[in-house]
């Protein structure tokens, strides 16, 4: 009976691994190639579509920016004034028309620090859970009248509630992915709000945000990188307790740390605007 408490515990620590590795494919994957770039060419479509309504608010930017910030048309004619306005013109209108490269060249910066994270903490092979073998003995010496049933009870539960964490962190990654492409798409609309100064806070705020979307993906890396730490560790236990005490101990860590990890993953934003106000 305490072998198959151990395989239950086993195939739930596998399950989430298999999770944990899906999310990590994700986060290294470039949004114009996933799924073979189908999607991409949905997402450029539509930006281009909204990028030719873009290039007309624009204008009406301009011109409200214009009217707002100049008391009247001779103060236009200064050559100062009216540099400051036409650069500001210009900057905007080279953001709307380059707003999809703009999206992919900061995300290619983000997957570059999660490769040197990756590099660093050789997270690939992290991922792949084992249970310690000390562990694992103790395990396999609970019999029946030891209290086996209750364990392999335990063990099945935290096997269940694996299989619920793993599903709701692929989620959680798979809607931070569609955020960066509902970003992607609508792009030149909040950037044209640049060319005006009354309006420019659209602009600065809708890059705030999708950097934040971005940088999410380091916080998850991270929370990844410390849960398999903590997951690989062999817990500190009281050798000369009765093993069904050790089994509890390892499986209570095991699930506490589960938790910890489903907290962080789904509290990333909330970390990244804590720490970068972003």
């Amino acid at each position: 009976m305490g072998e198959a408490a151990w395989y239950e515990l086993y195939q739930g620590l596998q399950f989430l691994g298999d999770k944990l590795e899906d999310m990590w494919d994700l986060l290294t994957t470039a949004p114009d190639s996933f799924k073979g770039g189908s999607i991409w060419a949905i997402i450029s479509a539509i930006n281009g579509v909204l990028g030719a309504i873009g290039t007309a608010l624009l204008v009406l930017f301009f011109t409200i920016g214009v009217v707002k910030t100049c008391g009247s048309f001779v103060e236009l004619k200064k050559p100062e004034t009216a540099v400051k306005v036409f650069v500001r013109f210009a900057v905007a209108k080279w953001l709307v028309d380059s707003s999809l490269s703009i999206m992919l060249n900061f995300i290619a910066v983000i997957q570059g620090t999660i490769a040197d994270i990756s590099s660093a903490t050789s997270i690939g092979s992290a991922l792949e859970f084992e249970i310690p073998e000390d562990v694992m003995e103790t395990f396999c010496d609970i019999g029946i009248l030891d209290g086996a049933i209750p364990v392999w009870a335990v063990c099945f539960i935290s096997h269940l509630a694996m299989m619920v964490i793993g599903i709701i962190l692929l989620l959680t990654v798979y809607g931070r992915f569609f955020r960066i492409y509902m970003y992607a798409a609508i792009s030149p609309l909040p950037l044209a709000s640049l060319a005006g100064q009354p309006t420019e806070s659209v602009a600065k705020s809708f890059l705030k945000s999708y950097a934040g979307v971005c940088l999410q993906g380091v916080i998850i890396v991270l929370a990844c990188v410390i849960f398999s730490a903590f997951v690989g560790s062999m817990p500190d236990m009281d050798t000369s307790a009765e093993p069904v005490t050790m089994v509890w101990e390892y499986v209570s860590e095991l699930i506490f740390n589960m938790l910890i990890l489903l907290g962080l993953i789904k509290g990333s934003d909330r970390v990244v605007h804590d720490m970068l106000g972003l």
